[in-house]
């Protein structure tokens, strides 16, 4: 069951507002990779969760090995000319690209989401290239709405202790520099119980 966020009601400042961008904390990794991240950045996230958990979400099933399995969670992808299911999120995204707009070289265009109905759904370590060459470096900015998953980071090369970040509630953490092809990162099951959580990748356009 999922429980509203006693954190967006007792923060100050209006339901639909962002706590300034200013207020990123920067976690420096190996290897040239980031993490910036900033809790509670959105006021008022349940609207926005409620109007997510409405959206037309799919299922998918992928091959793995010798079988089909279902992808234990469900998908919904917006390109660059949809419009966002909310307001805020577009807002969001502007937001995103004015502060990163010298580090990112270009911008936020599309919009990953990804609904974790309890703690039976996740996803396995990866790192998002986004069709880019092993020597191309990208940025994801993720806000989480709903009920908080832990997400894993750890280094590719290993020899470093897996970082832990748990993000529900309007929280906000973009990964940067090399994150996405020297680290790996990961929501795992849970056992606990939990509620649903949405989680919201704003990436640029794909390179071929």
């Amino acid at each position: 069951m999922y429980q509203p966020s006693m954190f967006d009601l007792m923060t100050p400042g209006p339901a639909g507002s962002f706590a300034p961008l200013a207020g990123l904390t920067r976690h420096r990794l190996t290897a040239g990779a980031w993490v910036d991240v900033l809790p509670g950045w959105l006021h008022g996230s349940d609207e926005v969760f409620a109007t997510l958990l409405g959206i037309d979400w799919r299922a998918e099933r992928r091959k793995m090995y010798d079988d089909v399995v279902d992808v234990p969670r469900l998908l919904r992808w917006f390109g660059a000319q949809e419009e966002l299911p909310h307001p805020l999120l577009t807002e969001a995204k502007a937001l995103l690209n004015g502060h990163y707009a010298d580090e990112l070289g270009e911008e936020f265009t599309t919009a990953g989401m990804c609904l974790y109905r309890d703690g039976r759904d996740s996803v396995a370590w990866h790192g998002d290239t986004l069709g880019r060459s092993a020597r191309e470096d990208t940025m994801v900015a993720i806000a989480s709405f709903g009920s908080p998953r832990n997400l894993l980071l750890r280094p590719r090369a290993g020899g470093h202790e897996t970082l832990r970040f748990p993000l529900g509630h309007g929280d906000l953490i973009v990964m940067g520099g090399s994150c996405q092809r020297t680290w790996e990162h990961a929501v795992p099951k849970t056992a606990r119980p939990v509620g649903p959580r949405v989680s919201v990748q704003f990436r640029p356009t794909d390179v071929a």
